[in-house]
């Protein structure tokens, strides 16, 4: 395979010339969105890639940015959305804070950041946004439109809303709608935010972020983010270095599993602005397919135009059980779409998109090059 770094690229932002009418009610004005194409555009070659939560829109290294993106293993020449082909267009989540409008966002109101101002947000936004992006952009409708995880369920809101614009979809770890468990431990992660002092109700400046509640929040997601089977079989019940069996405990890090979970923490403050953490992560337990058919999800997904889609996920997925991509699968064959549902054996989990390289550029790779 080539290096993709030298693949032609753009990075850019764009201002949206009109008001965006959101899908819970209002209005947002002077919206930017951040995007990346990685790739040529020609005729029908335009791959529409939605994020998951906490990336930007650098999933690729190209010309206009080098540096490997968060799906650089999928992105590329001779890969799996193979850049000799496609044109792959990844836009920054509305609601974000990598250069799209978001909480962190400056309000052209009052000169400050929206805060807890941002109007309530629904992935059905995201899609709104995107939609409006690409016509700032004079970009052509997407041949494919992809996202995994809360990617997955913004690329189901844009193909409900614009049906017209997605011929094929590759929909990764994702669901109709979240079930319980996940919307518990999102629950918590933005308990543990809230609770922070340091969010003082979403006040908190620029240089004094709530850390604790960032902190615990990554730890909690971390908990379902990979499997119990894959920490097993890396962990087992060793101790971080220099423990002392028999020693007095100071309920801190005796575990590697504990190391690990605070690895990550460290790694995400600083990272990601907790606001727009809230609003994100409540957005994806709010999404419902049914919502767009009067609570019926056949009725919902009858508008579709898709031609064909991919649903992809992992037995080890404990967010996104693989019965609830088999459950995507089948309402999208009864709307006559042609479904290929594929459950991969990874046990990495729900983060196995983002690590499970070999499994996934398999079935994606296949699945694109047939279109």
């Amino acid at each position: 395979m080539s290096d993709s770094r030298g693949v032609p690229g753009a990075v850019g932002r764009v201002n949206l010339a009109e008001p965006l009418a959101l899908y819970r009610g209002g209005v947002l004005r002077e919206v930017e969105i951040a995007w990346e194409r990685v790739g040529e555009l020609r005729e029908g070659n335009l791959l529409l890639l939605f994020t998951g939560l906490s990336p930007n829109a650098h999933a690729a290294s190209s010309t206009a940015d080098p540096s490997p993106g968060w799906w650089e293993a999928m992105i590329g020449p001779g890969k799996a959305i193979d850049t000799d082909r496609w044109c792959v267009l990844c836009m920054n989540s509305l609601g974000s804070c990598f250069g799209s409008t978001g909480p962190a966002s400056i309000n052209p109101a009052t000169g400050e950041r929206y805060r807890l101002d941002f109007p309530a947000l629904a992935l059905q936004d995201v899609a709104r946004a995107a939609r409006a992006a690409l016509k700032e952009l004079h970009m052509p409708a997407p041949q494919v439109v992809c996202g995994p995880s809360l990617g997955g369920m913004s690329a189901q809101a844009f193909v409900l809303q614009f049906p017209d614009l997605a011929p094929n979809l590759v929909l990764i770890s994702t669901a109709m709608q979240a079930r319980p468990f996940a919307i518990a431990i999102r629950s918590l992660q933005r308990e543990a935010i809230r609770e922070d002092p340091a969010w003082d109700h979403g006040r908190y400046p620029e240089d004094v972020e709530p850390v604790m509640g960032m902190r615990l929040a990554r730890k909690i997601g971390m908990l379902s983010y990979r499997s119990p089977d894959e920490w097993l079989e890396r962990f087992g019940r060793d101790r971080v270095a220099g423990y002392k069996p028999g020693s007095r405990a100071d309920f801190g890090i005796e575990f590697e599993i504990e190391s690990y979970l605070e690895a990550h923490a460290e790694r995400f403050v600083g990272s990601f602005d907790a606001n727009c953490y809230l609003y994100l992560s409540h957005a994806m337990d709010d999404f419902d397919v049914a919502e767009h058919g009067d609570g019926d999800i056949d009725k919902a997904l009858a508008r579709l135009e898709a031609e064909q889609a991919l649903v992809i996920g992992v037995e080890s997925d404990i967010l996104f059980p693989p019965a609830q991509q088999r459950d995507l699968g089948a309402a999208l064959q009864r709307a006559g779409v042609d479904v290929a549902t594929s459950i991969l054996e990874s046990r990495q989990g729900h983060d196995s998109f983002l690590v499970d390289h070999e499994r996934f550029a398999a079935a994606v790779g296949a699945f694109l090059d047939k279109l």
